[in-house]
């Protein structure tokens, strides 16, 4: 990803996924890196960031979002994505 504006290592949570960014006037997709992390000291909060590949990008600019979120929020995002992937899980099984 070329002039990448998050920082991609081997810590990076996912760094190579199907992103895709709407709009009111269209639909681009390309490759994307999403990163959860807190900060390492006086950790206040959990910041889930993704950014698509900008080379892949025709109409938005390149940027990386940020969401900021407490312990709580964070939480409640875990257990909505581990119900929402045992349906997939099982859709997939039935298959």
């Amino acid at each position: 990803m070329a002039d990448r504006i998050m920082r991609v290592n081997a810590y990076t949570t996912l760094d190579l996924l199907e992103g895709e960014a709407e709009g009111h006037d269209f639909t681009e997709e390309a490759y994307a890196v999403l990163n959860v992390t807190s900060p390492k000291t006086n950790p206040d909060h959990v910041s889930l960031q993704i950014e698509l590949d900008n080379t892949e990008l025709e109409t938005l600019q390149p940027h990386a979002d940020t969401v900021r979120l407490s312990a709580e929020e964070a939480r409640t995002i875990a257990a909505d994505l581990q119900k929402h992937a045992k349906k997939v899980e099982t859709a997939e099984s039935v298959e």
